[in-house]
């Protein structure tokens, strides 16, 4: 029980931001104009969101569960 409540404190917050970032990069930058080692990318505009999303939600996802493994209980 407690194990889904800690994954649950990780996997919420990190999802809700990653789409808030999500947002604020692709409101600025268009995909079709990234490019990776001065090489295009050959991947549609949906993919490149995609992708994104994922690496924004396993960056989030990450910081989340450093607060949490730093996180220390009161003695009760």
């Amino acid at each position: 029980m407690m194990l889904t409540k800690y994954w649950m404190f990780i996997v919420w917050p990190s999802f809700l931001m990653a789409g808030v970032m999500e947002i604020a990069v692709f409101a600025m930058v268009d995909p079709q104009d990234l490019h990776l080692f001065n090489q295009t990318i050959d991947v549609s505009r949906q993919g490149i969101y995609t992708l994104s999303f994922f690496i924004f939600w396993i960056v989030c996802a990450a910081s989340s569960c450093l607060s949490l493994f730093l996180y220390i209980e009161p003695k009760e």
